[in-house]
């Protein structure tokens, strides 16, 4: 009878074992099979129920506890508060996150659309977020990202969330900031961020010229992305330049000349080889370039913020006119490298805008088998990455000394690259640029 309770009546919340000749064996297997049972009396075995034993009613009773327990646990699940699950999600890589928005529509909406949590997440991640390398190929166009944490022979994955309508060989990369790569492609901007696949169309600077010094930076006290251009015209009748500075500002969605303060006629170092990356640095934009009137290298910088051109001396003594030489920013300072017969030179500015903290920290020792290094970043335990001059990459470690060598294409033209934050942002009015481009789609369909 116990194992035909057992079987046919699993619902069953209550049983008087009273009165009823039940064994050991017969009463467990209901209460097994029975969770919902609540037992009306369980008391010391009566002569009609010589099967019930001592240990049987204190199996029952911790049956009893165990099955009041789970019920508790179902009435009252573990709650964790809203803003604690918040915060745990800011701590979390991007790349994650992204997979997260599956989850419901709740995290969909936040991950996706909330600037507040994107913007926190960005900040709290900063010494613990994920740098990588683009790489955009030969033709056909193609792009690799690279993880500079992973050994380099299995760091890069495919990244196809958006390619620029333009040929391969009208791409060029003129910076990136906080998630964001600005691309030139022929007759246009656009703005990408790669984490996420938004990218935003901006029309050229009035004055595009192939010696033009471009950026791209944010200005944290509007909230705002600008696009950085410095042009040069030919004075009349003069051997002199005369400079331009225009910003387009991504809110105003607009170009503006900005009155120079200072006559300062540059123009880039268009060295294929060199390959200028993270160039926004102390909330200003930085360019190595030649000043026209003492044919030099300095460092131009644009202040942002203040809205001022400033410039940077380098050391002295040194001949930039080697085989190359290019900053980047290396351990959190502005940093020189310049690239001898056999080895390259590593510089720091160790107090920002002061000439005589420049130190030469480092030199790396150059092979046969790799005649070129152009340093790009750093890694989280000091590992240095650098170019080999356009079909791969290399890495050394904190010392100097060699680590590996990886190509990613064959093609002698080599890629393009930059440096890039993953990141969860959006730009200003990205939402509206984003629906018309649906509603375009739509309509060529």
């Amino acid at each position: 009878m116990a194992f035909v309770i057992a079987e046919m009546m699993s619902g069953l919340c209550h049983l008087d074992i009273n009165g009823h000749k039940l064994t050991d064996i017969g009463l467990l297997t209901i209460l097994r099979r029975c969770h919902y049972l609540k037992l009306s009396e369980i008391s010391k075995p009566k002569t009609t129920n010589k099967g019930l034993n001592g240990r049987t009613v204190s199996r029952v009773s911790q049956h009893q506890a165990e099955q009041t327990t789970v019920r508790m646990k179902k009435k009252n699940p573990l709650f964790l508060p809203h803003d604690l699950i918040i915060q745990i999600r800011l701590m979390l890589p991007v790349n994650s996150l992204i997979r997260f928005k599956c989850v419901c529509k709740s995290w969909f909406s936040l991950i996706s659309h909330n600037t507040e949590f994107a913007n926190s997440n960005l900040e709290l991640t900063s010494t613990t977020h994920t740098r990588r390398i683009m790489l955009i190929l030969t033709p056909p166009p193609k792009t690799q990202s690279v993880d500079i944490e992973l050994p380099l022979y299995a760091s890069a994955s495919m990244n196809n969330n958006f390619l620029c309508p333009q040929s391969y060989f009208d791409i060029g990369i003129k910076g990136s900031c906080r998630g964001f790569i600005l691309l030139h492609c022929g007759a246009c901007f656009y703005l990408w961020n790669p984490s996420i696949g938004h990218h935003k169309q901006i029309p050229l600077s009035p004055i595009d010229y192939i010696f033009n010094l471009y950026g791209f930076g944010y200005d944290h006290s509007t909230n705002d992305y600008l696009v950085v251009s410095i042009s040069r015209d030919q004075i009349p009748y003069s051997d002199d330049v005369l400079s331009h500075l225009w910003l387009f500002l991504l809110r105003a969605t607009v170009w503006k000349e900005i009155a120079c303060t200072t006559h300062l006629p540059f123009y880039t170092n268009v060295s294929s080889l060199v390959r200028q990356v993270e160039s926004f640095f102390n909330g200003a934009i930085h360019w190595l370039a030649l000043r026209h009137d003492i044919y030099d290298h300095v460092i131009v910088a644009f202040h942002l913020t203040e809205r001022k051109l400033l410039e940077i001396l380098l050391p002295i003594d040194i001949n930039y006119n080697s085989k190359g030489c290019g900053f980047w920013v290396f351990r959190g300072f502005l940093s020189l490298w310049i690239l001898r017969d056999d080895n390259v030179d590593i510089w720091v500015m160790k107090e920002y805008k002061v000439h005589s903290s420049w130190t030469k920290i480092l030199v790396l020792p150059i092979y046969d088998d790799i005649p070129y290094f152009c340093p790009l970043s750093y890694t989280k335990n000091g590992d240095i990455i650098g170019t080999d001059g356009g079909t791969g990459l290399v890495k050394y470690n904190d010392k100097g000394e060699f680590l590996e060598h990886n190509s990613y294409c064959e093609d002698a033209h080599g890629f393009r690259l930059a440096m890039y934050t993953e990141s969860l942002l959006s730009l200003p009015n990205d939402k509206l640029t984003m629906t018309k481009l649906k509603k375009t789609s739509k309509q060529e369909e």
